[in-house]
């Protein structure tokens, strides 16, 4: 937890290079309003989760309710069908005997993302962190409500390319969230909104 908070960095480092008028006390003696820019990126990752989750809850319980046990809908010929099933193991079907350690990463995740958010001024850093919260909140909920029981449930996965793992819409967001973070590092954005050359 504490490597990863380093990583990210902290408004207040950041911060030493803007001019010291930015944190200083007002004359009257009050406190310095907290920068709405933080607020605003710390809005836009909740909001860019929520909007993952429910899109993966709702895709989930619609393919329970209309396509499991029934036969998978093409959608592009033989490129892409609908195909429901049921996944014990990690993305795209991976490690189906290790269901419960999937579960506590989704949780750390889960939390470790909460846990920075408070030093989150960077927009792209904040819809990428967004993404792989709601992708993990999607997964979880699976783990803890679906059968066979709590904490060993089996995830819902329905996105069948040809030639390719079945996998769901928390899948993507957690695979898009990851891809975006790596861009950014390329590009040397950090969480806090600073940008370095190496």
């Amino acid at each position: 937890m504490a490597e990863a908070e380093r990583i990210i960095g902290t408004p207040d480092s950041a911060g030493a290079e803007e001019p010291a008028a930015s944190d200083a006390t007002p004359a009257d003696g009050t406190a310095a309003p907290e920068r709405p820019r933080g607020r605003r990126r710390i809005l836009a990752l909740f909001v860019v989760a929520v909007l993952a989750y429910l899109l993966d809850l709702g895709s989930k319980m619609l393919v329970v309710a209309e396509l499991e046990g029934r036969e998978p809908i093409r959608v592009i010929g033989d490129w892409l069908r609908f195909d429901a099933i049921r996944n014990p193991g990690a993305a795209f079907g991976m490690g189906e005997a290790f269901t419960i350690i999937f579960t506590c990463i989704a949780a750390a995740v889960i939390v470790v993302i909460i846990r920075l958010a408070r030093k989150l001024y960077s927009l792209p850093w904040a819809i990428a962190l967004g993404l792989l919260l709601g992708g993990a909140l999607g997964n979880l909920t699976d783990r803890i409500f679906r059968s066979p029981g709590v904490f060993e449930g089996a995830v819902v996965d329905f996105i069948a390319p040809a030639h390719f793992a079945v996998f769901n819409l928390a899948d993507s967001a957690i695979v898009c969230g990851g891809i975006l973070i790596v861009i950014l590092s390329f590009r040397g954005l950090d969480p806090d909104g600073t940008v370095h050359k190496d």
